[in-house]
């Protein structure tokens, strides 16, 4: 049975001005999605700013978002590091936690080939305290996941899933047909634009950005696939395309994608816009141009509140 799948957005960080957890902020963000009828949470992934985290933060992002939780749904985590005890360490505080999941990309700086890639994942999969998924996000760490290695990690009981954001097709339905031996091995895209479309692919679900802001609009997609292989999703993946015009806001980036994330939802008063170093926050106008977006799609008030950095 497989226990990773549905829409599991991954969280946006809510932070203070002295880049601490604002908890007031995740408070309202995990009630918000949870209230849009998510499976599951994703912290301290790419849209997380996990690598741009302080440990001690890093932490207390799982710590309060267990505490909040409350085991309503499944916390998924990611431990990703270049050092590979940084990452198992993390992974033995999440499930001392009270997470149920990890997520690990491979380990980014240095180019490894996929020998070294294979033997690093069976040892990190051999010391791993929760189920984990692997998460090819090749824009990011610079290198895939290879199908061949993704096989042969398979006898690995502890590996359940592959969380893929490459954007390439072709690599998902290879992924589909490599894992379709385990039963309980789950397949998820990352990239929603492509959310209807690898669903009818036989693919898990989504860890879908946009669920942060919207979230019912994602579960109502995945739902209504999953109980009709006829359902037609095109108006809802146009709907998902227009909401998709606030990255298009600015300079494109997988940076500036979270930038948007938390501008929208400091639009609709959940928490403030404020980023972690590297990644630059928004500038008012794109504020303005984004909170037009959603104002066409009937997601904000005409003068929504604007939560204040704390």
């Amino acid at each position: 049975m497989k226990s990773a799948c549905g829409i599991i957005p991954p969280l946006v960080t809510p932070l203070t001005d002295q880049y601490k957890i604002d908890v007031p902020g995740l408070e309202r963000l995990i009630e918000h999605v949870i209230s849009g009828g998510v499976h599951g949470l994703f912290v301290l992934g790419t849209t997380g700013e996990g690598p741009s985290l302080k440990y001690d933060v890093r932490r207390e992002m799982i710590r309060q978002t267990c505490r909040i939780v409350a085991g309503r749904i499944p916390v998924f985590v990611g431990i990703s590091d270049t050092a590979i005890r940084e990452s198992i360490a993390l992974a033995q505080f999440a499930a001392d936690t009270g997470c149920d999941f990890v997520v690990a990309v491979p380990p980014y700086y240095f180019p490894l080939g996929q020998c070294e890639l294979l033997a690093y994942f069976k040892q990190l999969l051999s010391e791993m305290p929760l189920p984990t998924l692997l998460y090819n996000m090749p824009a990011v760490t610079g290198m895939t996941i290879g199908t061949e290695t993704v096989r042969q990690l398979l006898d690995q009981d502890n590996f359940v899933g592959l969380k893929d954001s490459s954007g390439d097709l072709e690599y998902f339905q290879d992924i589909l047909s490599v894992t379709s031996t385990r039963q309980d091995f789950s397949v998820l895209v990352g990239p929603e634009h492509l959310l209807a479309t690898t669903l009818p692919m036989g693919s898990d679900g989504g860890v879908s950005g946009g669920a942060n802001i919207w979230p019912g609009l994602f579960v109502e997609l995945y739902e209504s696939v999953i109980a009709d292989k006829n359902f037609d999703a095109a108006p809802l993946a146009k709907t998902i395309a227009r909401f998709g015009e606030i990255y298009k806001v600015g300079p494109q980036s997988v940076t500036a994608t979270v930038a948007r994330l938390k501008g929208a939802l400091s639009i609709l008063g959940i928490c403030n816009n404020k980023t972690a170093p590297p990644i630059a926050g928004i500038g008012s106008n794109e504020q303005k141009q984004i909170e037009s977006i959603l104002q066409q799609l009937g997601r904000v008030p005409s003068h929504p509140q604007i939560p204040q950095i704390a």
